[in-house]
């Protein structure tokens, strides 16, 4: 594994709120052993359903662009497929550093794992008119999405040294992480930057909470405005006294979270409508949903957690058949209702990331009490994921055959127990919660 690899200047001083620059080489040998730190943001040892294997726990720093490597070649001839993997954290945390993103499991399966830190929150997202006005391409806000496709320029440029093929890399992500890959398939800035997509609980999964392709991406004028109001609060009359103020005290005044913006150079338009002008990066895709996305938000009962299901799942059948008519690559769909043991919390169920252990088959970094159920469905499961990287296809040999999607008769995988394919307009069976089980309740929104 190599730990903290830097790919581009560290964003600070003037080049805050900037896109990510070039880095400049150094020389000799540079130690790949320290966990880099995560970019700005309000560090949170727990927060249930959200155990510490999920959250980042470490250091903080604006100088926080570097990305990690786990790579089984032993020669830079073998021209592995390549995972990049984008974080959750509803654009205002994450880093590489959280436990269970550790990419040495998918390595062995074949591939190199590759996972980067991207700006989040105010640093990451912050659009203001003074900063379209600097920019050469009247463009502000979006410097997270910059830094992924920094990143993967990066990956193109460097991989063949780890071993890994450019030609073959998969982008991937969970809720904030696979918005993230979805909107970089509809921005020209990522053309040939990858040759697949993993979209887990992003994208028409999170449809209850009112995230769709249309609005998973806000107008600029809108975010310019929302970025001149922080700049009042902070006491910031320009863009330079802007910069000055410290980070934390920016991260202080933040009350509300800061997500993509439609810049017109990034995202030219909202993604629904790139799609539908068959301007996207028509790559192969996977994706899907938990049973109970909202299990572990205010106000989950059994009437929330069944019209988030069919809700959920109706959004992706619309965007899968929207994509279909101007793409011509396959989608596969999937619906994970397998809920993590844990006797002592069983009202999560199958919550927002409870895949996440499975499909980086890393059970054995969460304190719980697994079955062989549990080990085998991680098999399994990251089986379909590492041959989607190798070839943009989930199936492979010993798995059980998962039809690509078909709009006229949309199918697929249900993964409890045991993986089976099954009608899109078949609701499987609701995982049992019962409205009077404790869900904690400390969350306020969304952990895209």
């Amino acid at each position: 594994m190599y730990e903290g690899i830097p790919f581009a200047t560290p964003p600070v001083g003037t080049l805050r709120w900037q896109p990510p620059q070039p880095l400049q080489p150094w020389r000799g040998v540079r130690d790949a052993r320290a966990q880099p730190p995560a970019c700005i943001q309000n560090v949170v040892p727990e927060r249930l359903p959200w155990t510490k294997e999920y959250l980042h726990t470490g250091a903080v720093s604006e100088d926080c662009l570097y990305l990690d490597v786990w790579t089984p070649a032993q020669a830079a001839r073998e021209r592995l497929p390549v995972f990049v993997y984008l974080y959750g954290g509803g654009f205002n945390e994450g880093s590489v550093a959280v436990p269970l993103y550790d990419g040495a499991q998918l390595a062995r399966k074949g591939m190199i794992v590759v996972t980067l830190n991207y700006r989040v929150g105010v640093l990451g997202f912050l659009a203001h008119p003074e900063l379209t006005r600097e920019s050469p391409h009247h463009a502000s806000g979006n410097y997270g999405l910059l830094d992924q496709v920094a990143g993967l320029a990066w990956v193109r440029d460097n991989i063949a040294a780890f071993g890994g093929d450019p030609r073959r890399v998969t982008v991937a992500g969970q809720s904030a992480g696979a918005i993230s890959a979805y909107l970089l398939t509809a921005s020209p800035l990522a053309k040939n930057l990858f040759a697949a997509a993993i979209l887990q609980s992003g994208p028409g999964a999170l449809a209850a909470f009112g995230i769709t392709p249309s609005t998973m991406a806000q107008p600029r004028a809108e975010a310019e405005r929302a970025g001149s109001d922080f700049a009042a609060k902070v006491g910031a009359t320009s863009l330079a006294e802007l910069r000055r103020v410290d980070a934390a005290r920016l991260l202080a005044a933040t009350s509300a979270t800061f997500g993509p913006t439609v810049d017109g150079w990034l995202l030219p338009a909202a993604p629904n409508e790139i799609y539908a002008r068959g301007e996207q990066n028509d790559v192969p895709l996977l994706t899907g949903m938990m049973a109970d996305e909202s299990s572990a938000f205010p106000g989950y009962d059994a009437a929330r957690a069944a019209q988030g299901r069919h809700a959920g799942l109706e959004a992706i059948e619309s965007l899968l058949a929207a994509r279909a008519k101007t793409g011509r690559t396959p989608a596969y769909v999937y619906y994970f209702q397998h809920a993590i043991p844990w006797p002592e919390h069983p009202g999560y169920a199958a919550f927002h990331s409870g895949e996440l252990p499975y499909t980086f088959d890393n059970l054995a970094l969460m304190n719980r009490p697994w079955a062989a159920a549990d080990r085998t469905l991680a098999a399994t499961t990251s089986a379909y994921w590492a041959s989607f990287v190798v070839r943009g296809d989930p199936n492979g040999p010993g798995l059980p055959r998962w039809p690509a999607f078909d709009p006229a008769a949309p199918k697929m995988m249900v993964f409890g127990e045991s993986p089976a394919a099954r009608s899109m307009r078949d609701l499987p069976v609701p995982t049992a919660v019962s409205s009077s089980d404790s869900v904690g309740g400390s969350t306020r929104r969304v952990r895209q």
